[in-house]
């Protein structure tokens, strides 16, 4: 329960309005609860005015369901009819396994929602691959390690081609993901690579002092705080992290040597440090194997599917608008264009973080909601 005076009623007007005109036309039912006295003018088909006293509860509400993945035909087959299909299924934005949704936002979970796209496109008959479209600069371990066994599953149990184009951005994890395809096709644009891990630390003693404010834990074990940002990390703390995501790396290596046996000792030596790359080094290099767009994705898509002017379609939330092959999945929290400050380490839920991401901004993780 929320009691708010006219000045913070009349805020709350504002976020409602605000809201609203995020949500699109929908209506955002509200109530509070308002404190004291003051006067209400309406103007319909008669005037008036009426004094209100009392109180008024204010409850939000919560995001409602967009419903189970449909595909929606986004390219018309030429033959029409219940001709075969290429499911295109996009991975866009940060890849971490959590929901990234705010007041009255409807977001994604990329684990959760890349999971139903993939058992969607699994149960449709009339579809003989995927395209998954990639545009990411990667997310957590877990999260990205996750999302490649789900299509590992997906290619065993269900025999289905796929192809992987990437877009703008297909780094660290996202091409983690990437290379479980039968095919990878970039964009001439596309920037790939960054094979390596990380682990989003900051030190923000100097900041704490400035605030006047000091850390003083009671611990059992010396080390449970290892990795605190309330001092700098000590020789110890540091070794045993480097370990980690060392061993984190190896994991991603270990994959593409796997999945990309074609590429050779001179190959590794030029994008082993986790350096990024442009798409024509990425297909010198044969972390890819053809440059081209989406409709070239497709293609190669029906090639290995076995059909030829196939119907496309994408796998989304019915409420979602989709209209063409480059809609995307909302998953970014809205609250962050209402308040996008952000301090990089101060914003603390989910950091720090095993990460296989390019991140070349630390305030990224206000982007994920981090």
């Amino acid at each position: 329960m929320l009691r708010l005076n006219r000045g913070r009623l009349a805020g709350l007007a504002f976020l409602w309005w605000v809201m609203i005109g995020l949500s699109g036309c929908h209506p955002l039912p509200i109530s509070g609860q308002f404190t004291g006295s003051g006067q209400v003018n309406a103007d319909a088909r008669v005037s008036g005015e009426a004094s209100v006293k009392g109180a008024i509860d204010v409850k939000l509400p919560t995001a409602p369901d967009p419903g189970p993945m449909v595909p929606v035909v986004v390219r018309a087959a030429s033959a029409g009819g219940d001709s075969a299909r290429i499911g295109l299924i996009d991975v866009d934005g940060l890849l971490f396994n959590q929901n990234m949704t705010g007041l009255y936002s409807v977001g994604e979970n990329p684990v959760a929602s890349f999971r139903e796209k993939l058992e969607a496109a699994a149960s449709d008959s009339r579809v003989k691959a995927i395209v998954i479209r990639i545009n990411s600069p990667g997310g957590g371990v877990s999260a990205c390690d996750i999302m490649a066994d789900e299509l590992r599953r997906f290619r065993d149990e269900s025999s289905k081609p796929v192809v992987a184009c990437l877009m703008d951005v297909a780094t660290a994890g996202a091409y983690y993901l990437a290379v479980g395809a039968d095919e990878i096709v970039a964009m001439p644009t596309t920037v790939t690579g960054s094979m390596g891990a990380l682990i989003n630390h900051y030190n923000l003693q100097d900041a704490m002092a400035q605030l006047n404010l000091s850390s003083e834990p009671i611990k059992a074990g010396p080390m449970i705080d290892m990795g605190s940002v309330t001092a700098p990390l000590d020789d110890e703390s540091r070794k045993i992290l480097q370990e980690i995501v060392d061993g984190f790396r190896s994991r991603f290596r270990d994959r593409v040597a796997g999945r990309r046996p074609m590429m050779n000792a001179d190959d590794w030596k030029s994008i082993d440090d986790g350096r990024i790359v442009p798409a024509n080094q990425a297909l010198a290099h044969h972390l890819v194997d053809r440059l081209g767009y989406v409709h070239e994705a497709i293609l190669e898509a029906e090639r290995l599917g076995g059909t030829k002017q196939s119907e496309v379609v994408i796998f989304q939330r019915s409420g979602y608008p989709t209209h063409s092959l480059y809609a995307i999945t909302p998953n970014q929290p809205i609250q962050g264009d209402i308040v996008p400050f952000s301090y990089p380490g101060l914003d603390r839920a989910k950091a720090p973080t095993f990460l296989y991401l390019w991140q070349p901004d630390p305030t990224i993780f206000r982007q994920a909601g981090h």
